[in-house]
């Protein structure tokens, strides 16, 4: 099945790839390429966008429609994509700073519109591909080469603020956690709107070796630890989730989808 998906779905001639030793985002590059496989999507019909950083590497790897844009901008240039062609299955590949930080003000009115788009967020709390600046979801107190003290910014809740931005799917998984985590691509791809799934990654280069995280096989560990679900996390008491992060799905809702009804102003005009 592995080298069926690197065949099928994969440009060979542009590997090996650029990603350190233990990254987490090739995991969650297969995640996506492995919930397409699930739903029998036609790769004609996928157009994957991504911005700038390690994450918005994946589609110059990837055999499908790609758009590789500027930094934050994936988003707008998605919502141009499937604006001209509703009919294509639009998927962005973005970064914790990409979507957060340059790109925060895509990805609220992305959501607001609820544009049937589905956004995964490569989280590894980093800029890796630029030299390891704190992002928008660094923990508070942990370090990056523009915090060498520890940031005091609080770190952004992605999927809470999805959530209240008017997404209509939101989920959180891991690159531990990489059943769970296809399930809910698959969930996002299928849901008529807007949708936002958040990969918690691993960078041991900049992030873990900054923080002292220990080696890639720690912080996947760490993950399977500290990661609790949404199901479990209502048995337990404040107390026992203090440390701990929620995975699992957020909201699954329908709403008016934001080309449907544009095209329904289309069509009143033209039909005059």
């Amino acid at each position: 099945m592995a080298s069926t998906l690197v065949e099928d779905y994969l440009r060979m001639e542009n590997l090996p790839h650029i990603w350190c030793p233990g990254c987490g985002h090739g995991i969650l590059m297969r995640a996506i390429i492995q919930a397409i496989d699930n739903l029998k999507l036609d790769k004609n019909k996928v157009c994957i966008v991504s911005g700038i950083g390690c994450s918005s590497r994946a589609v110059g790897y990837m055999d499908f429609n790609t758009l590789h844009t500027t930094h934050g901008r994936a988003l707008a240039f998605a919502t141009g994509v499937k604006l001209a062609n509703p009919k294509l299955e639009v998927i962005v590949i973005s970064g914790d700073g990409d979507a957060a930080a340059i790109g925060g003000n895509h990805l609220i009115h992305a959501a607001r519109r609820n544009i049937d788009i589905t956004t995964v967020i490569f989280n590894n709390n980093i800029y890796g591909m630029t030299g390891g600046q704190y992002s928008p979801t660094t923990p508070r107190g942990d370090k990056g080469t523009t915090a060498p003290y520890g940031t005091v910014d609080r770190p952004f809740d992605i999927p809470q603020l999805a959530i209240g931005a008017g997404a209509t799917y939101v989920a959180r998984g891991t690159v531990y956690h990489t059943k769970q985590l296809i399930s809910l691509i698959e969930k996002g791809i299928q849901n008529k709107g807007f949708s936002l799934i958040e990969g918690v990654s691993i960078c041991p280069t900049y992030y873990g070796r900054k923080n002292k995280k220990g080696s890639a096989v720690n912080m996947m560990k760490w993950q399977r630890d500290n990661a609790v679900s949404i199901s479990t996390a209502k048995k337990f008491s404040p107390e026992k989730l203090r440390g701990k992060f929620l995975i699992g799905e957020f909201k699954n809702t329908t709403e008016p989808e934001y080309t449907e009804e544009y095209q329904k102003i289309i069509d009143k005009f033209v039909s005059k």
